[in-house]
């Protein structure tokens, strides 16, 4: 039985008001935008966020959030929100993923959250980075960590009937993925480096109709949990497996008996077929527009709404009056 349905009736369908959260998130967070500040875009995020949270009824518990309690005074980790009544739900929220890009004016910055059944969200622990490959439905199978990422290159181009050079891999322009962009060069395929935005970057390798055909790389859990939401929603495949920064944390995961060889799919990430997940568009991307003003008090946005169990994905255009949002 599903935590959002009631037998022989119409179930509810939260997605739609999760919508209103992440809308509020971007709002927020876009007077920021190009002002230089990344922890005021965020605060301004993560408040709005919480806001309309409360105006949710569910019994909701975070568990990919702005960190641990003594770290974020709002939406930390294990945090309760909602009135208690059903359903009892997971959550994970990125209220603004991309804070660097928007406090320079860069795109794809996005508001995201996501949500399952009570005790069927991946918690990562001490974990913060995972390993991560991603891409649409048609190359879903070749998604393997244990292959050498040359040649799950090259099988991709085979697959879509392409030639190696036109595969274009995206990626974190980090230093801990140079090796993994050198394969990647070397195999003849093309790389596409980003500084910030791993969700927007899994929602683009899984749409089929985008120029980027896979994600690799490392980048963080949290972001991997909310990403195998999106997947599972949208079609395609993700895998990815833990990787500690460094021996501390390699010893505090051991110790809480996470298994660090385990290659983690979407339905180890989120185990239900019925999740929810919704994200808006904070400055303009390639998967969603940014927040537009439109005379002294007119917005618009646009967010990607997405539920499993239906197959449904709606890409919904808003355009809100900031005076009357201000006054409720």
């Amino acid at each position: 039985m599903s935590a959002y349905r009631t037998q022989g009736k119409p179930d509810r369908n939260l997605a739609l008001e999760l919508v209103r959260v992440t809308e509020a998130a971007a709002l927020g967070a876009a007077r920021q935008i190009g002002r230089g500040d990344k922890e005021a875009a965020d605060q301004a995020a993560v408040d709005a966020m919480r806001h309309m949270l409360d105006s949710v009824r569910f019994d909701g518990v975070v568990v990919i959030g702005e960190g641990e309690k003594d770290r974020a005074p709002m939406l930390f980790n294990g945090e309760h929100i909602g009135d208690g009544s059903p359903p009892a739900v997971d959550i994970a929220v990125d209220p603004l993923e991309g804070t660097t890009p928007t406090a320079r004016g860069m795109p794809s910055a996005l508001s995201v959250i996501a949500l399952s059944p009570r005790g069927t969200m991946f918690d990562p622990g001490p974990c913060f980075y995972m390993e991560k490959l991603a891409g649409a439905a048609q190359i879903a199978d070749l998604l393997d960590l244990d292959r050498p990422l040359e040649e799950t290159v090259k099988l991709v181009a085979k697959r879509k009937g392409s030639d190696v050079g036109d595969v274009m891999v995206v990626m974190l322009d980090r230093p801990r993925n140079e090796d993994g962009l050198r394969r990647v060069r070397e195999a003849g395929a093309r790389a596409r480096l980003i500084s910030d935005g791993d969700v927007s970057a899994v929602l683009l390798a899984c749409d089929e109709r985008s120029a980027v055909d896979l994600l690799w790389g490392i980048g963080g859990t949290p972001e991997g949990v909310l990403s195998a939401a999106a997947v599972k929603c949208l079609g395609g495949g993700l895998v990815g497996r833990l990787s500690p920064r460094d021996d501390a944390e390699r010893e505090a995961a051991l110790a809480a008996g996470y298994d660090l060889e385990r290659v983690l799919d979407c339905d180890a990430l989120i185990a239900s077929d019925d999740c929810l997940f919704s994200a808006t568009g904070v400055t303009d991307g390639d998967v969603l527009a940014g927040v537009r003003y439109e005379g002294a008090s007119g917005a618009t946005t646009e967010s990607l709404v997405m539920r499993s169990r239906s197959g449904t994905v709606r890409r919904i255009f808003a355009r809100h009056d900031r005076a009357k949002l201000a006054a409720l």
